[in-house]
């Protein structure tokens, strides 16, 4: 929170000082008011000079004139404080998730990066407005009202400030325990978020298969979790208010008993009684919007705390120093690397290969064998735990992420199409020419069914392709891989959708247009991979077999079951 208040609040700080006198100024103009009210009753309207009391009436609207034009001129200046305020959270925070590297989005998870972009950012936002409106003219009221009553009668005022700290020690006591409060509601909201998110991307298959009433439970399951924590946070809160009015109403009670005592005994007046009980109601409004204001910072603090945790997050993939392979000659090589997620369980055990520029790699193994962990390691998602990656006898490592990532076009299992044109999705924001898109289609074999749609290249996808079926969905992930004719190119599983021959057809063409682009194909086919220079057989992470199909036929019995099982040789 503290980061919030000194580092983004900075740029805004001569603003918000004028606000806070601006602001003042119209706090003050409504103090004013009862204090002249009072004068008129005791003073004026006794000796009935009529000129006077008008005189004092239109003092009376001028303060409330300018306490309305000043307070509303402050609030807009607040509001557009908090607003660019949280923008720049927003932006940084953005910048910082796009950038945080495979490891720590798992850590974080994706459905509590969500929550923190949304919710949280608008808990804080809801903070900053609040405290600049209401955090500046509630402690003015009530320690301008203090200040006024005592000049109207000092034992009046003892009294009623008698009340004030048993209040503020009850609402800095429950402050203090909602606190964590909402920090367990925002990790309830995190799961809440994650499942909306994976029924509502899966609502096709919870239909298909009748598990509604399974899903229901789920969703009731958590959605009570986050009532009850939510509850237990609101009761806690509540007691501010009932007990602010409670030990308040005790003050008033005190107030109108004493003060009828000194008015019959002749040492107070009517109109300063009237006054003081005026104060009182304005005093009691500003507690009451301090207590609001608690609660708004409790959940603000909570918040404020998940963001700054996202954006000081440290970059764990440093760029490192590291010297050429003097003797590599291979274009990439990887050298007895292993690597395991959880670091306990290894995913991926002493691989070691090299492949010269324009060769292809397949990689094919059954599920959880490895496949996948290879392509996520060769672009620097995540660093091996043992062994060395290069490209061109630079290690990975030594290679910044932004020119390592524009060597690679790449289809990942289950990629994401957006809701885009169909040409935007392939473009992706690089900025291509409409020949390269157009050329890409068709290197993808996509140019058949992109053109007798409605408006061809203009046509309208939905999110993650649910207009399209899904052969048409992975040629246009090629699509988009090929686009920039990268150096290398990862095909993660991405033509099981695709019919034998559109398969060999693509083939056909990454070996015409692309020849001197190196190429990974990781699939579960042996058809797809069995034209490769070279394959690797993996199982459970482990090298069973590398080299070319008929050489894997002759060596690597379990190569030889896949292929007799899928094509019967």
């Amino acid at each position: 929170m503290k980061k919030v208040l000194v580092w983004y609040l900075k740029p805004y700080y001569g603003r918000m000082v004028i606000s806070f006198m601006i602001k003042f100024i119209g706090t003050i103009m409504d103090l004013c008011l009862p204090w002249v009210l009072a004068y008129m009753i005791d003073t004026i309207i006794p000796i009935g000079e009529k000129s006077r009391i008008f005189l004092w009436g239109a003092v009376m609207i001028v303060c409330s004139v300018l306490a309305l034009t000043f307070n509303v001129i402050a609030n807009r200046m607040a509001s557009k404080v908090a607003r660019d305020t949280t923008e720049a959270i927003r932006h940084d925070l953005f910048t910082r998730i796009m950038w945080l590297s495979n490891a720590q989005t798992d850590g974080f998870t994706k459905p509590s990066l969500i929550s923190r972009l949304t919710t949280d950012t608008y808990n804080v936002h809801q903070m900053l407005g609040r405290v600049q409106r209401l955090g500046v003219r509630a402690p003015i009221l009530v320690i301008g009202g203090v200040l006024v009553t005592l000049t109207l009668d000092p034992v009046l005022t003892l009294v009623l400030v008698s009340v004030m700290p048993v209040i503020v020690g009850i609402t800095v006591y429950v402050s203090r325990k909602s606190i964590p409060m909402y920090t367990s509601l925002q990790q309830s909201v995190d799961q809440f978020v994650r499942l909306i998110r994976e029924d509502v991307a899966g609502i096709r298959v919870i239909k298909a298969l009748s598990r509604t009433d399974y899903e229901k439970q789920k969703y009731d399951s958590i959605n009570q979790e986050v009532v009850q924590k939510e509850r237990k946070a609101g009761v806690t809160m509540a007691v501010v208010n009932p007990s602010m009015n409670l030990f308040l109403n005790i003050g008033l009670v005190l107030v109108v008993i004493v003060g009828a005592y000194r008015v019959n005994s002749g040492v107070s007046e009517v109109g300063k009684i009237l006054a003081f009980l005026t104060y009182f109601t304005i005093i009691l409004n500003a507690m009451m919007n301090i207590s609001k204001m608690f609660v708004i910072i409790s959940k603000a603090i909570a918040s404020a705390d998940r963001i700054m945790e996202v954006v000081d997050t440290p970059e764990d993939l440093i760029l490192e120093v590291c010297e050429k392979l003097a003797s590599e000659n291979a274009y990439i090589r990887f050298e007895q690397v292993s690597f395991s997620y959880n670091k306990n369980e290894p995913n991926i055990s002493n691989i070691s290969f090299s492949l010269q520029k324009g060769e292809t790699l397949g990689v094919i193994g059954a599920t959880g064998a490895g496949k996948s962990t290879i392509a996520q390691l060769l672009m620097r998602f995540y660093d091996p735990d043992e062994g060395v990656i290069s490209i061109e006898g630079h290690d990975v490592r030594s290679i910044p992420t932004k020119e390592l990532r524009e060597k690679f076009g790449v289809v990942f299992q289950n990629d994401t199409l957006f809701e885009d044109t169909i040409a935007g999705n392939v473009n992706l924001g690089r900025g291509l020419s409409e020949q390269e898109i157009r050329d890409a289609i068709s290197y993808a074999k996509a140019k058949e069914f992109v053109e007798e749609k409605g408006r061809g290249y203009e046509n309208q996808v939905n999110i993650r392709g649910a207009n399209l079926s899904g052969g048409q969905k992975q040629r246009i992930l090629i699509a988009r891989a090929l686009a920039a004719h990268p150096d290398i190119l990862i095909l993660d599983d991405s033509s099981s959708a695709l019919d034998y021959k559109t398969d060999a057809m693509l083939r056909k063409e990454l070996g015409e247009h692309f020849s001197d682009t190196t190429t990974i194909i990781i699939a579960q086919r042996v058809s797809s991979v069995m034209h490769a220079d070279h394959i690797i057989v993996l199982e459970e992470g482990q090298m069973q077999g590398f080299g070319t199909h008929e050489e894997l036929m002759e060596s690597c019995e379990i190569y030889r079951e896949i292929a007799a099982s899928q094509m019967g040789m």
